[in-house]
């Protein structure tokens, strides 16, 4: 076995874990070590947008978890794809940049993470972006991370989504991540100059020759390695060989809200009788590792389409070869985009302050596996119940460290979680029927109009749902019996131990996921690095002034 030794080590080079390399190895006399058990993200596949569906489902690319026997999903096992690659789930995501609402970091305060309220987090969102149409008080013209919205909508199918939303009598956004998130309008994504700007791309690639940063790719982590109530390094094997690093000052885990919470087990950190269970030696009861886990489901919402315009004429070899051709030659045309260039965040009732439903618009219809949903042109757009009140977990099986943990998320656990998702059938029915589609509708194909009471809707969300890929919350930070990590996000009980990821938010936020990891990221690394926290913004937030009473405003 051998032995080397470093300031600092950080497991998992995904969406935080390339933000922390880069930020803790800026100074020249902080050594690094970033451990990652996927290898190179170089891929066309990774590299292009439009082909995001094929690296998540790709072994090479992703851990291809799947979930227990969702009991209130017909015993469905939910595919739970992570990134496995440099990168992580950045490298292998659908590239959407939603940061969330402003009071979904509000509600983080709310349940404990002291110092993560919006106006604290903004500047760090900021900081990570470059914004395609520069900065403001919302929006970051200087970071690494890319943000454009594709091919600007042109596709007319696109605008229509957002005319239908008008006429049903819901606002506009012109930018849902500044000061109003309620609404339709353009979507955004992380791509740059027509490639996708991944966490690796933009904040790996251009730090891996810093002499004070080591990667080690193919690693894959055993335990952290404990003195006592003290993280001292980690245990990780390369090929079959043992290797024991050394931490002078932090161990960092940033294994997604999979892997952290299964690290942590491993360690013997978590619920005492679970490790018991599984063969572990308890070194620190911490009940909360592996709970609260959270997720957001969706479904398509598909409708054939009258005109020829839709995605669904472009899925033949020839049609792709062109693509692909375009796409290589100058990073342009319909290989430069994820196609989801407009979208949607409504209320599903009144009573409900801040958008619990979130869309994204597809010229399209077809499934997540790339392939077309049926014969001839459609369009579909992606829905689904955002704040979920089901709760799941993340539980260690074996002291095996290449075993999979145990997931289950309880998807519609919660009453509300149903109802949510009733909304999302009768409300996107009701935008897709307005006369801005007439001239490009026609018949629904899913879920069809026979789909109609409570109990039909609820049959049908049971078996079409899926996994948005959203799985976080394993780890919450909070001060709590139950929280794993305090607001500076160390882990409780034990010096010198982090957890930074997605992992550790109290709660998932209204949107997409890789944003706000970024952020956190962002704002944990100079926590770890003792520095002052940039300034808060105190800005504006649009909310509807009488979300009490009424579920939708044409203007707020």
């Amino acid at each position: 076995m051998s032995k080397q030794a470093y300031d600092y080590i950080i497991v998992g080079a995904g969406s935080a874990g390339c933000v922390l390399a880069n930020r803790l190895s800026e100074d020249a006399n902080n050594n690094v070590l970033l451990l990652e058990t996927g290898g190179s993200d170089k891929s066309i596949f990774i590299k292009m947008p439009t082909a995001l569906s094929i690296p998540m489902n790709t072994d090479k690319y992703a851990w291809q978890f799947h979930t227990e026997e969702e009991p209130f999903l017909d015993n469905r096992k939910m595919h739970c794809p992570r990134g496995k690659v440099l990168g992580g789930s950045s490298s292998i995501n659908g590239m959407v940049y939603v940061r969330g609402h402003a009071k979904d970091f509000d509600e983080w305060e709310e349940h404990g993470a002291q110092g993560w309220n919006y106006q604290a987090c903004l500047p760090y969102f900021q900081k990570a972006e470059s914004f395609y149409l520069g900065n403001d008080d919302y929006r970051g013209g200087k970071g690494p991370l890319g943000v454009n919205n594709g091919n600007e909508m042109a596709n007319p199918l696109y605008t229509a989504f957002i005319e239908a939303g008008k006429e049903a009598g819901y606002a506009t956004t012109a930018d849902y991540n500044a000061a109003q998130q309620e609404g339709f309008g353009p979507m955004h994504m992380t791509v740059k100059d027509g490639v996708r700007s991944s966490a690796s791309r933009e904040y790996l690639d251009p730090v891996k020759s810093r002499k004070n940063l080591t990667l080690v790719t193919g690693a894959l982590a055993e335990k952290v390695i404990l003195e006592g109530k003290k993280a001292v390094g980690v245990q990780y094997s390369v090929n079959g060989k043992r290797v024991t690093a050394k931490a002078n000052k932090e161990v960092v885990l940033s294994a997604g809200s999979i892997g952290s919470p299964h690290l942590l087990q491993l360690s013997g950190i978590g619920d005492s009788e679970t490790l018991k269970a599984a063969g572990v030696d308890v070194k620190h009861h911490l009940p909360g590792v592996g709970q609260n886990l959270q997720d957001h489901l969706e479904f398509y919402f598909q409708y054939k389409c009258k005109q020829p315009i839709t995605l669904n004429g472009k899925l033949g070899l020839i049609s792709k070869g062109l693509i692909g051709a375009r796409w290589m030659l100058t990073r342009k045309g319909l290989g430069a985009t994820n196609h989801f260039e407009s979208c949607a965040f409504i209320r599903s009732k009144p009573g409900v302050e801040w958008p619990d439903i979130q869309y994204h618009f597809l010229p399209a219809a077809m499934r997540y596996d790339g392939l077309s949903a049926f014969d001839g042109h459609g369009f579909q757009v992606h829905v689904g119940h955002n704040k979920p009140k089901s709760r799941g977990a993340v539980t260690i099986k074996t002291a095996n460290p290449t075993d999979a943990p145990k997931i289950q998320f309880n998807y519609l656990q919660h009453q509300d979680d149903i109802e949510g998702f009733r909304a999302c059938v009768r409300l996107t029915r009701e935008i897709i029927e307005q006369s801005a589609f007439d001239d490009y509708r026609e018949d629904e194909i899913q879920p069809g109009k026979h789909i109609q009471t409570d109990e039909e809707i609820d049959a049908f969300v049971r078996q079409a749902v899926e996994s948005a890929y959203h799985p976080s919350c394993s780890c919450k930070m909070g001060e709590d019996a139950m929280a794993v990590v305090n607001s500076n996000t160390q882990v409780h009980g034990i010096e010198s131990l982090r957890v930074v990821d997605s992992s550790i938010f109290p709660t998932v936020p209204n949107g997409n996921l890789n944003a706000p990891t970024i952020m956190v990221a962002e704002k944990a690394a100079d926590l770890i690095l003792g520095k002052p926290a940039l300034a808060h913004s105190p800005v504006n937030v649009a909310t509807s002034n009488n979300w009490e009473t009424v579920q939708r405003n044409s203007t707020i």
